[in-house]
């Protein structure tokens, strides 16, 4: 449970992050921005383990946060595009 907690929480910080980052007006609200950064997080995490693997045990990867919100900055882009 308090994984899911952590994780909504990460991703609405990561998902601000990306918005501040990424110029333009986007019209989302609390939730939405928050699922961008979730979703953000979980590519960024894949492509974190592509690139190199955490070291065994443990608990932060150094290139996940960077990636996290690398990858909610290419979220909404694309959601940009599709609108």
């Amino acid at each position: 449970m308090f994984h899911l907690i952590w994780s909504i929480i990460v991703g609405f910080i990561i998902g601000l992050i990306a918005r501040a980052v990424l110029p333009g007006a986007d019209h989302m609200g609390i939730i939405a921005t928050t699922v961008v950064g979730m979703v953000g997080g979980f590519i960024g995490g894949l492509i974190g383990h592509v690139v190199k693997k955490p070291e065994p045990g443990a608990t932060f990867h150094p290139a996940g946060f960077f990636l996290s919100v690398v990858g909610a900055i290419v979220l909404l882009l694309i959601l940009r595009f599709a609108r």
